[in-house]
């Protein structure tokens, strides 16, 4: 019936607007084919691979989001400490690199003056980045600060026009004015959610840092676009994977000198041992911080060199909801009627700057 229904509204609008009339059946039996086809042009171990990067996307990010959370829940307070683990691992990622110079023949990219400076660059951003999230999510429940981080798709679209001269479609304006209204939805309605030890002025400082720090990575990640057009003129598996170890470790390195600075290494035994679950507890929450945040950028870089940034913008857009659901089962966030309407919100705006990214790189590839 439903079928029946999609099919005449097709021939419908086929009707009014006088083009050649295509069912909607024809047009799914092409989506099968071309779907089919481009399986078959690719062999089982990208799939495969393709496969293990989605999962890693998918519960990665959000594990770690949700691990954030629970450090500060129970009894952890250093902003540097979290923003730290979050570039801890960039071993992991150069673990991955470097063996990858021997089976694919491939030699490091020649380190310029300019290429090292941009790194340093983005290095200090991202430490910056990092501990402004950190202070979003030690104020702020997990499903807010994730919906809020969403924003950062809204500030990767205006720097990306600004810096990069990406094209802005119809869409994608209409994606940013959307996604702009949920976080407004949840301004408004920020009493629903505040933890009862977080003061009124905290909670608005942990959105206010949420913003800046979504602001702050759609700065880096159009940089790190030009960086690419400008100084290395080329895209692909192996330069993206250098580049995410050399910011990283930047970051690593200015994250370590702010906690050395602050001492929060040596209060770092004394929270362990007031950490509620005890030492144990709070040595694995720091350390699996450390992993899935590794393994979430590891997923999304092996997601847009072996399929496309529409199928990562895809994935951000479902790890937002998977992120706020997986809080309010396992944190016990609370959802309040005005949350569920951004959520949902900020998913349609994601689905309009998806579908107006793909007709932008449709209309440049013709």
């Amino acid at each position: 019936m439903l079928e029946e229904v999609l099919l005449e509204a097709g021939e419908r609008m086929d009707e009014e607007t006088g083009q050649p009339s295509v069912s909607l059946r024809d047009k799914m039996s092409n989506w099968k084919a071309q779907a089919l086809e481009a399986y078959k042009r690719k062999p089982i171990s990208h799939w495969i691979l393709l496969l293990l990067s989605v999962g890693a996307m998918l519960v990665a990010f959000p594990a770690s989001s949700l691990l954030s959370r629970v450090y500060y829940a129970n009894g952890g307070t250093s902003k540097w400490i979290i923003s730290w683990v979050a570039v801890a691992g960039w071993p992991l990622t150069a673990l991955i690199l470097f063996p990858t110079y021997f089976f694919c023949k491939t030699s490091p990219t020649p380190l310029t003056l300019k290429l090292l400076v941009s790194y340093i660059f983005l290095g200090f951003l991202s430490a910056a980045d990092n501990l402004m999230y950190a202070y979003a999510y030690a104020y702020l429940p997990a499903s807010t600060a994730s919906l809020l981080a969403s924003s950062s798709l809204v500030f990767s679209a205006l720097f990306g026009y600004f810096i990069v001269h990406n094209k802005l479609n119809a869409s994608i304006i209409n994606a940013i004015v959307i996604i702009t209204a949920a976080m407004t939805i949840i301004a408004l309605d920020s009493d629903s959610d505040r933890y009862d030890y977080v003061s009124e002025h905290q909670y608005i400082m942990g959105f206010i840092w949420d913003t800046l720090g979504s602001a702050l990575h759609g700065l880096i990640f159009a940089l790190s676009e030009l960086v690419f057009i400008k100084l290395l003129g080329k895209r692909s598996f192996l330069v993206v994977l250098e580049q995410q170890v050399m910011v990283s470790f930047f970051g690593f390195v200015f994250t370590t000198i702010g906690i050395i600075v602050n001492k929060d290494f040596q209060a770092m035994k004394s929270e362990a041992k007031n950490f509620e679950g005890g030492e144990v507890s709070y040595i694995l929450v720091l350390v699996w911080s450390t992993i899935t945040f590794q393994l979430g950028v590891l997923g999304s870089t092996a997601v847009l060199y072996l399929a496309s940034t529409v199928l990562a913008g895809v994935l951000n857009a479902v790890r937002v909801p998977i992120t706020s659901i997986a809080a309010v089962i396992l944190l016990h966030d609370p959802m309040s009627g005005f949350k569920i309407l951004s959520l949902i919100i900020t998913f349609w705006g994601f689905g309009s700057y998806i579908y107006g990214n793909s007709s932008a790189s449709k209309v440049s590839s013709s």
